[in-house]
């Protein structure tokens, strides 16, 4: 990617109007008249345009559960040619079989920079996973370090929605719908089937040129939606006008453009003879959407102990199992700590659920950080059942802590937590910034005992 690339993404960035609302009917129009009025399919579409609906769920669920969008596009997305296998790269997807299920505690280092330029799609890095694409159902954690754009290439992901939480570098994502503009902090929602592109927009720390990193959560299964409040009421955690919709912005560009499109767990390709991010306007709620996670209104205890960490849960991906989801994306975000007589970092146990945690900022209050600890970039899994909690300095300095009202505000971590175990790929049980030592965290936990 040019500086002049780099650039023209930075202001594409500026200043995008968004559209509010998790779960919502919206709509925009890039030129005005560009939408039909009273249908969703006329005789002739305004302006010489196509109509086309992409369905993110049946066409028969329940209104509440029903996904769905109507495009109105320059060409129909059934002008294309053959799809051919392509390189998958360091991409994989359920069922995952390379490995055993590992009841061991597990912690990463950040993904290596790449050493040649590298894209958002050349750069994904499947950590593991659970679950069968196939059968929509489960999920996968990926990594990026990417340090190139997109040119002309576009990916689309048949088989889920994406969750992208960039930890270092701003994300600029063309998408279907439009541009959303992705900062460390933000995370952006891709529903399945929609097509997009990655540019990026900040210099690495040394300067040396555009990079990002950061984590991706595949979800196979039913598509997130914000968890029930229940005795919370009304109101609290991730509020849905917060969530924000991109406004119709299209490309009106001939010439070959590669479309990649993830399949089954592969990837698949075609050159196309125009840009397929060429919808002049849409109406829908199969949308595309940005977050600050900084907007998430935090609950807590002001008595004693604190609550489950299920808490903090900003989405929800539900299973047939009402309260057991498929998926939970959980946010640890800046907070206050008041319980009386309380042990206050997250206490010591075992699980049923599985937990993916990642850092993109700061430091975690239950995890040391510095070298050889819990860094932004890293992360560390702990399968069903397998014992966690604070470490031994942790736990020495929270047990002794006066117990004054602590603000947490220097840092923000967040979970991907899961219904079943998740299964390691060879290349991150093998990774060289696997942290082989993760267990001696808790050694040195004394014995305190006195009958």
């Amino acid at each position: 990617m040019t500086g002049t690339d780099n650039e023209r993404a930075r202001k594409a960035a500026e200043g995008l109007a968004y559209s509010s609302g998790f779960g919502n009917e919206h709509s925009s129009e890039a030129v005005p008249g560009a939408l039909p009025v009273g249908r969703n399919s006329p005789q002739r579409a305004p302006l010489g345009l196509y109509a086309e609906q992409l369905s993110g769920s049946a066409f028969t669920e329940p209104r509440s559960h029903n996904r769905r969008s109507w495009l109105y596009r320059i060409r129909p997305s059934a002008a294309h040619p053959p799809f051919v296998r392509a390189n998958r790269g360091e991409i994989r997807s359920a069922p995952f079989t390379e490995c055993l299920p590992d009841p061991n505690r597990l912690r990463w280092d950040p993904l290596p920079a790449p050493a040649d330029p590298t894209d958002f799609i050349d750069g994904l890095w499947t950590l593991g996973g659970n679950g069968d694409a196939t059968q929509r159902t489960g999920m996968a954690v990926h990594l990026y370090h990417v340090n190139a754009s997109m040119e002309r290439r576009v990916f689309g992901n048949a088989d889920g929605e994406l969750l992208i939480v960039p930890e270092r570098g701003g994300l600029l994502l063309r998408t279907e719908f439009g541009l959303l503009r992705v900062e460390p902090g933000h995370v952006a929602l891709i529903p399945r089937g929609v097509r997009f592109r990655v540019e990026l927009l900040d210099a690495a720390p040394d300067g040396t040129g555009p990079t990002a990193r950061g984590y991706v959560c595949e979800n196979y299964g039913r598509p997130f939606e914000l968890p029930h409040l229940g005795p919370i009421g009304a109101n609290g955690l991730a509020n849905a006008r917060d969530f924000l919709a991109p406004t119709a912005a299209y490309e009106d560009v001939e010439g070959p453009v590669e479309v990649v499109n993830k399949f089954c767990g592969h990837l698949w390709t075609a050159t196309y003879d125009h840009s397929p991010l060429d919808v002049v306007a849409w109406h829908g709620n199969h949308v595309p959407y940005v977050y600050d996670l900084r907007r998430f209104n935090v609950i807590g205890s002001i008595s004693y102990d604190h609550p489950d960490p299920s808490i903090f849960t900003v989405l929800t991906s539900p299973s047939d199992t009402p309260g057991l989801a498929g998926v939970d994306f959980v946010v640890f975000a800046p907070r206050w700590l008041v319980g009386e007589d309380t042990f206050r970092p997250p206490y010591f146990h075992r699980n049923v659920m599985t937990e993916y945690m990642g850092l993109i900022e700061g430091a975690y209050d239950a995890k040391a950080a510095g070298k050889g600890g819990f860094v932004p970039g890293g992360g560390s899994l702990h399968n069903m059942m397998s014992a966690h909690g604070p470490d031994r300095e942790t736990f020495e300095r929270a047990s002794a802590a006066e117990l004054v009202p602590q603000k947490i505000d220097d840092g923000l971590a967040f979970m991907f937590e899961t219904r079943w175990p998740l299964t390691l790929t060879e290349q991150a049980r093998d990774a060289g910034h696997r942290q082989r030592g993760y267990d001696d965290v808790w050694q040195g936990l004394q014995r305190h005992f006195r009958p």
